[in-house]
This record gives structure tokens, C-alpha cells and sequence, in this order.
């Protein structure tokens, strides 16, 4: 009996050490997939911020909570199932969906770009004059909505850009489904995180800006009774308030340029997976030509040939997507969204 149960333990921990190294590799895929899918994460970081303009501060980490779970939602309990099923079904049809994906994102790219450059009063947003006009409960409800709608997209695209590279490293049903929701759910924490960080980091740095005795609050003393600053305090306000009037002034220039490098991003990885998937179906033309450019490059400072080959290829996906996305939007405008009007009566 002694032997059989050390022949038992020895089994148990055979699986634990298998059971082991199938979680580094599943968090392994979940993380070069993810490091895949970073444009579309930076640019959902760079839209969300926009959905609590209007609200007052006490509401706005409510707000970015339900969007988070709305968000999550989508990617566990949509998009998963969904994407597993086309897997098993259709796996030939990732790579033309990831295409469309990364068409989407090289359009939404370039209508950024344009409106940059050209824009218009049509575009206004017209939130503030219906907030007024409605109750708030339900201005906040469309907010959250619209928010979660605007997610199902990005979340689609990421979701896509992991099933392709979780694909391409295993078949096994069940490693594809751990990675999809180990990615889908740590993008959701990483992204709406950073969104919350974001949204109060003016009001932290208005806090710190008018808090003339910061080391009395460090030690609790809020209620002390009011009086002269000690010397802790004014020693201390220099550095605090300094670091206050910074965020308070620093937010708005950081968040043009959080939607910069979205915008970016969504240029660069849209134009990779469509460049990818041309290479995929024969068309290798644009391919070669940003790896050529990418190698010569590198070429010419060998003292950093990786990090230069790597700027050029992505820059040249990114001026591809720029191209790509110009060529769709008057397609989107004057087909596509008239015929969805027809279609749906709007």
C-alpha cells in the first residue's frame, strides 16, 4: 500500500508540474499576444477618458467601473465563446476578419487625421445640451451604453488579434480559451485602470495645489485646529503643490497626446495586419518593400540597426494604414453608411 501511495503522490505531482507549466505557457501566449493587440489597448485608453466629460467628479470612477464591467462582459461572455467557435468552425476565415479588423482600424485612424486637419461643426458632440434637457440617471446610462458599444469594437479587434497569434502557437481548445480570457481580462484591468488614473489625476493635482499643509494631512491631522503653517508644511507644500499645479496643467497636453499616440498605434497596427495578411494570400509586394526599406535603414547605423529596422517597418505600416484608412473613408461615407441607413431605417 505504501508503494501505490507513493506511486499516487508521484503522479500528483507529474500533473501539478504539467498543470504548472501549461499556466507559464498559457500566461506566456497571453502575454506576446497582448504586447500584439497594444495600438488597439492604447487607443481605448485614449477614447474612454472622453465619456465622463460633463459629470460631476463623484461620478466619474462609478462611471468607468461600469464600463469596465461592460467591457470585460464583451470579452468574456461575447467575443470569447465567439471567437473559440470560429476556431473550431472556421479557421480560415481569421485571417480575412483580422484583415477587416485592421481595415477598420487604418479608417478610424485616418477620419482622426483628417478631422486633425479639417475640421468640422457637423462633428460636434451635442452630449451637454441633451444632458441638460434629460435626466441625469439616463444622460449617465447613454454615456455608459455608448461607451460599451464603442468597446465591443476595440474589444472585437483585440480578441481577433489574439486568437490569430495564440493559433499560430497551439491547437489545443482549451490553452486558446485560458489565453483569451487571461488577455481579455488584463487588458480590461490594465486599460480602465490607467482610464481611472487619468480622469482624477487633475483632481489629485488641484488637491495637492491648494493643500497649503501637506505633511499635517500626511499624519491625519486634517481637523488639527487652523493656524500657521509649521516648517514640515512649508518645506513640504513646495514640492506638493509644485507637483499639483504640474498635473493640473500637464493633464490636458498629456491627454492630446495619449490620443496621438492612439491614433498612432491604431495606424501602425492596422497596417501591419493588413500588410501580414496580403503577405498571407500571395501579395508579399508591400511586404517586401517596408522590409527592404526597414533593412536598409538599419544598414546604414549598425550601432542601433534593431531599434531603427524596427522604427521604419513600423512607420512604413503606419503610412500603408494612413493610405489604406484615406481610400475608406469616402467609401464609408458614401456607401457604406448610406446603404446601413437603408438598411436599418436610420
Amino acid at each position: 500500500m505504501s508503494t501505490g501511495l507513493i506511486a499516487l503522490l508521484d503522479d500528483v505531482a507529474g500533473l501539478a508540474k504539467v498543470a504548472a507549466a501549461s499556466l507559464d505557457d498559457a500566461a506566456g501566449q497571453a502575454a506576446r499576444a497582448g504586447a500584439k493587440a497594444a495600438g488597439v489597448v492604447v487607443d481605448d485608453a485614449a477614447v474612454t477618458p472622453r465619456y465622463v466629460v460633463g459629470f460631476t467628479a463623484d461620478r466619474e470612477l462609478p462611471i468607468i467601473g461600469k464600463i469596465a464591467l461592460g467591457s470585460l462582459k464583451n470579452k468574456l461572455v461575447f467575443l470569447l465563446p465567439a471567437a473559440l467557435a470560429l476556431s473550431l468552425v472556421a479557421p480560415w476565415a481569421i485571417t480575412p476578419l483580422l484583415m477587416l479588423g485592421g481595415g477598420f482600424l487604418c479608417y478610424e485612424g485616418a477620419e482622426k487625421v483628417w478631422e486633425a486637419l479639417r475640421p468640422h461643426a457637423a462633428d460636434h458632440d451635442g452630449g451637454g445640451a441633451g444632458a441638460a434637457a434629460q435626466d441625469a440617471a439616463q444622460f449617465e446610462r447613454e454615456k455608459v451604453n455608448s461607451a460599451i458599444k464603442t468597446d465591443l469594437i476595440l474589444s472585437a479587434e483585440i480578441m481577433a488579434i489574439v486568437l490569430s497569434t495564440v493559433a499560430a502557437e497551439t491547437s489545443s481548445f482549451w490553452m486558446q480559451a485560458a489565453v483569451l480570457a487571461l488577455v481579455g481580462a488584463g487588458i480590461t484591468g490594465l486599460v480602465y485602470g490607467a482610464v481611472a488614473l487619468i480622469v482624477k489625476a487633475d483632481d489629485v493635482g488641484l488637491s495637492l495645489a491648494q493643500n497649503g499643509r501637506p505633511a499635517a494631512s500626511l499624519l491625519g491631522l486634517r481637523s488639527a485646529p487652523p493656524g500657521a503653517p509649521g516648517g514640515a508644511d512649508r518645506a513640504l507644500a513646495l514640492v506638493t503643490q509644485g507637483i499639483g499645479r504640474g498635473l493640473v496643467k500637464g493633464m490636458p497636453v498629456f491627454l492630446k497626446l495619449l490620443a496621438l499616440v492612439g491614433t498612432a498605434a491604431m495606424l501602425w497596427v492596422g497596417g501591419g495586419i493588413v500588410v501580414h495578411g496580403l503577405e498571407g494570400f500571395g501579395l508579399t509586394a508591400v511586404g517586401h518593400a517596408i522590409h527592404g526599406a526597414a533593412v536598409a535603414a538599419g544598414h546604414a547605423v549598425p550601432a542601433v540597426q534593431a531599434a531603427v529596422e524596427w522604427l521604419v517597418a513600423a512607420a512604413g505600416a503606419g503610412l500603408f494604414g494612413l493610405l489604406l484608412g484615406a481610400l475608406l473613408i469616402p467609401l464609408v461615407h458614401k456607401v457604406i453608411e448610406p446603404v446601413w441607413g437603408m438598411m436599418t431605417g436610420k
